[in-house]
């Protein structure tokens, strides 16, 4: 009896050690153990879109583990920034999106989350080359300087179109407006593709589509070009002017790219994502990738990309100050 006793005993023991080791193991998995969510809040195909998977495929075979896009689209972006910020903060799902982000609280009333609390940055991925400021043919105005006399001369006559309310082009618009000391109305679209196919039929008079989206129209009858919004010239449009040299003095503005975890995630997982980010955004594939698309990597720290997110909300505050903007 005593020996049964003492074999029961000691199989439970080995039970409990058992159970014990498989807790440790199973708590001790390397990150990532599962697959890893990026939340991209526009359509499949947009910008933000093509950054993810681009960068994606080359994080997913370093990290050893399955990387879903889950596009979640609306409110210009604001849902699906939302939904990240209420996921759990287990380094499992990431938010990828552009500088719209910090234009949010002053177009959106009552948002569900606070931008300054409920995310945290991870890596300023991507800048774009600058947006390109083009007008119908129809328009008199053959270069920036005469644009900015014609709007002078003509206060809120000139309608500008934009990719949403609170778009980056919007706010590259009215960034321009402020600098020339202009003023142009608003037209709202619901993406590029539709705000372009109008400056070029001539419903509205001037745009800020992203530079490569106007290559196709470089030299055509359809669409003038007139400056680049970047501090630098474009390579592939080496005879487009920056809006700065074209006669405004003072202004730059360029788009980008970010990502961001939900509060509290683990600065280990933060950590992790930000080493693969860069080492993915040093591939020749993703470079070249990238430069069709107008982009180039950067890979900043946390703190470099929080300082980038601080100057663009201070910015866009400034912007829908004087543009009387209420969030609705």
């Amino acid at each position: 009896m005593t020996r049964l006793l003492g074999r029961a005993c000691l199989g439970a023991c080995w039970s409990a050690v058992s159970i014990g080791m498989a807790v440790a193991q199973t708590a001790a998995q390397p990150y990532p153990s599962k697959v890893i969510r990026i939340v991209i809040p526009y359509g499949a195909g947009a910008g933000p879109d093509v950054v993810a998977r681009t960068i994606g495929e080359k994080m997913a075979v370093a990290l050893g583990q399955n990387i879903v896009y889950d596009n979640r689209g609306g409110a210009g972006g604001a849902l699906g920034t939302a939904l990240v910020a209420k996921a759990p903060a287990d380094g499992y799902t990431l938010l990828l999106n552009l500088g719209s982000y910090a234009a949010y609280p002053f177009f959106i009333k009552n948002l569900s989350y606070d931008p300054h609390k409920d995310l945290i940055p991870v890596t300023l991925m991507a800048r774009n080359v600058g947006y390109v400021m083009v007008v119908n043919p129809s328009l008199p105005a053959r270069s920036i300087r005469e644009l900015v006399a014609l709007a002078k001369a003509h206060p809120r006559k000139l309608n500008y179109a934009d990719a949403g309310l609170g778009s980056v082009s919007q706010m590259a618009a009215e960034l321009f407006a402020y600098v020339s000391g202009t003023k142009l109305t608003s037209v709202h679209y619901t993406g590029v593709p539709a705000m372009l196919t109008d400056v070029i039929s001539g419903q509205v008079e001037i745009g800020f589509p992203a530079a490569p989206s106007v290559l196709p129209f470089m030299g055509s009858s359809r669409l003038r070009v007139l400056a680049i919004t970047a501090e630098k010239r474009w390579k592939k449009m080496p005879d487009v002017p920056t809006v700065a040299e074209a006669g405004v003095k003072g202004y730059k503005y360029d788009g980008w790219y970010g990502l961001w975890f939900p509060a509290g995630t683990p600065a280990a997982c933060l950590a992790r994502i930000h080493s693969e980010v860069v080492k993915a955004l040093a591939d020749p594939v993703v470079k070249q990738r990238f430069d069709d698309q107008g982009l180039y990597g950067v890979g900043s720290t946390a703190q470099e990309f929080q300082k980038v997110i601080d100057d663009e909300f201070a910015l866009n505050q400034k912007l829908t100050t004087v543009m009387g903007i209420v969030p609705q």
